[in-house]
């Protein structure tokens, strides 16, 4: 195998990333499944994905917008609470600055429903939207971005440490995913060329 250049595929690793143990008040499901949506800025979904590295689990937090399928923000840290959605939802909300009434879809894990990550999609007029308990098909669009950024990035690596996955990831999302990867249900453009379409 090394003569040819070939090399085993790295054993995967699943970590669980949702706590839905918790008292926090729940939303109920106001996206309903309905992955769909005219402008931008509409509607987002939300989630977090564990990746392992040898020093680690490092977790990543990504905000998804519907119309383009555009990660429009995400966040890395060693560990998954509270502060490492927040990053995500506001680098989301700095590139975007999105208007009051933009719905946001995400499980009802306890980084979610936590009161300060509430307060803070209410300070900006945010709709919150979350799954059934246990569905994942409430979040299906997710799903299939964090499974395509399994499979097409995570699972193809073994990672050394949490910086090597980091700069793997940022180069994934950043240069390939959203600027390069062609979608079918965008007609087989990237998110940033079909959202150019609009001007």
């Amino acid at each position: 195998m090394r003569e040819q250049g070939l090399s085993a595929k790295p054993r995967t690793h699943r970590v669980r990333t949702t706590d839905s143990q918790h008292e926090h008040p729940v939303a109920p499901n106001l996206l309903n499944r309905d992955f769909t949506a005219s402008v931008p800025n509409t509607k987002w979904v939300a989630d977090i994905t564990g990746v392992w590295t040898w020093q680690g689990w490092l977790y990543l937090a990504v905000v998804l917008d519907i119309f383009s399928r555009m990660v429009v923000g995400w966040a890395m840290e060693s560990h998954r609470d509270e502060a490492l959605v927040e990053q995500a939802a506001l680098m989301a909300l700095a590139r975007r600055h999105p208007e009051p009434g933009l719905l946001h879809h995400s499980d009802r894990g306890s980084q979610y429903t936590a009161a300060d990550y509430r307060a803070l999609l209410d300070h900006c007029g945010i709709v919150v939207s979350m799954s059934r308990k246990a569905d994942c098909y409430d979040n299906a669009l997710m799903e299939s971005f964090i499974g395509t950024l399994q499979s097409e990035c995570v699972d193809r690596k073994s990672y050394q440490t949490r910086e090597e996955a980091r700069h793997s990831i940022f180069e994934y999302l950043e240069v390939f995913y959203n600027r390069q990867r062609l979608h079918s249900s965008l007609g087989y453009v990237s998110p940033v060329t079909y959202e150019q379409q609009l001007h």
